[in-house]
Parts: structure tokens; sequence; C-alpha cells
């Protein structure tokens, strides 16, 4: 009885459907797993690449100058792509003279269009997460339901009916909702998981660009008038502040 139902005997002898069924559910989790590896390693060096731009954007620096150190860099991604997006429109709207209105509402569509561009980059291959989290119990389902099928088909041939006669068939019909399982569960996990990591770097994202775009438009402002330095000196200081008080 144990030879017979073994997994490996049980996989090889299931119908030619519930094999495909099977393989397609190895497959998506295989998938899964590589997406899962890919995203964890993705979302790690995106958060220490903005910490680290973060950690020298708010070290005083004029933000001229921060921009010409990452104008030459290839490999601009997150925070750093975000305020290069931006600041080369402050640029650009500045030296035309356009008025101060104008200015801020080309920095802030820029920063918007930077923002998802980074996002939906930082996101690729969580969709197909959820996809395979939401799909794959259904089609170790449809495999099982199958299998069962045709164990009772076979059951209704023969003269005498025992649980050794039915038994085969219907435990290989169970291994695809085991493996379907076994492709869903790690996948929606991963799927939460990486859901909400993003989301915590898209505020962070958010709040950095609403805080350049106060930065930004505190510098055209011609009643205040300000060195980029000096800004950003004065924003770090609101920013400390705020910090301070929240955490009263």
């Amino acid at each position: 009885m144990s030879e017979s139902l073994n997994i490996i005997d049980l996989i090889t002898q299931a119908s030619l459907l519930v094999q495909i069924v099977m393989a397609l559910l190895l497959l998506a989790s295989l998938l899964s797993w590589v997406i899962i590896f890919r995203l964890s390693s993705r979302l790690g060096t995106a958060k220490n690449f903005d910490e680290q731009f973060e950690t020298w954007f708010w070290s005083g620096e004029d933000l001229a100058k921060l921009y010409q150190g990452i104008q030459g860099s290839p490999d601009r991604q997150g925070l750093e792509q975000i305020f290069y997006v931006g600041f080369s429109e402050y640029l650009r709207m500045h030296k035309k003279r356009q008025p101060k209105d104008d200015i801020i509402d080309g920095v802030e569509r820029k920063l918007r269009v930077g923002l998802g561009r980074q996002q939906q980059q930082l996101e690729s291959g969580i969709s197909t997460l959820a996809s395979i989290g939401s799909v794959a119990p259904y089609v170790g389902l449809f495999g099982t339901v199958w299998g069962i099928m045709n164990a009772f088909l076979g059951l209704s041939q023969t003269e005498q009916a025992t649980i050794a006669s039915v038994a085969p068939g219907i435990a290989e019909a169970l291994i695809a909702t085991a493996m379907g399982l076994f492709a869903a569960i790690p996948a929606v996990l991963a799927y939460n998981h990486f859901t909400s990591k993003s989301g915590r770097l898209y505020d962070s994202r958010a709040l950095f660009c609403d805080e350049m775009t106060g930065m930004l438009q505190r510098e055209t402002s011609t009643d205040n008038p300000t060195t980029p330095a000096q800004t950003t000196q004065i924003a770090q200081a609101n920013k400390v502040a705020a910090t301070q008080v929240t955490g009263l």
C-alpha cells in the first residue's frame, strides 16, 4: 500500500491533464520565488540609496552643486532621479524667466512624473505575485476535480469497489491541490509584504517631493530671496523641529 501511494509514482501515473496542471503550478511556484528574490533585492537597494541621497540632500549643500554632482551619473535612481528631473525643470523654466507659479507648477508635474516612473520600476513583478496567489489554488482545484472524476469513472468499471482501488486516483488528484497551495501561499505573503514596503517608500518619496517643492517655492520668492544653501538649511531645521514635535 505504501508503495502504491508513493508521491513520485502518483505524479507519473496521473492523467495527462493532471500532469499538465502540476507542471504549470510548479512553473508558477518557481516564477514566484524568482520574483520574490528580485523584489527583495530591489526594494532593499532602493531604500539604501534613498537614505544615502537624503543624507546628502539635507547636508546643507547648495542645490545647484548637488545637481551638478549627479548630472553625469548614468545610474540615477530613486530620489536621486526624482530630484534630477524636478530640478532640471526648475532650471529650465527659471532660465526662461517664467512666473513663479508657473515654475512651481511645472516642477510639481515633473516630480509627480518622476515619482510615478520610479515607483512603477520599483513595483515591477508585484502584480504577477498577486495573480499567482489568486489563480494557483483554483488551478490546483481544477486538477483535483478532474483527477477525482477519472478515479470514480474507473471505479464504475470494476466489479468490486474498494478503498484500495480508488485511493491512488484520489491521492494523485489531491496532489494538484497541494501544489496549488504550495505556489499560492508564498506568493500571497510576499505580495502583502512587498506592497507594504513599496508603499512606505512611496510615502517617503512623496514627502521628499513636497519638501523639495516648498524649498524651490521659497527660493523663487521675490519677497524673501535666499540662496539654495540657506533654503536647504531652513528646510532641514523645519524637518528636525517637526520630528521633535512628533516625538513628544
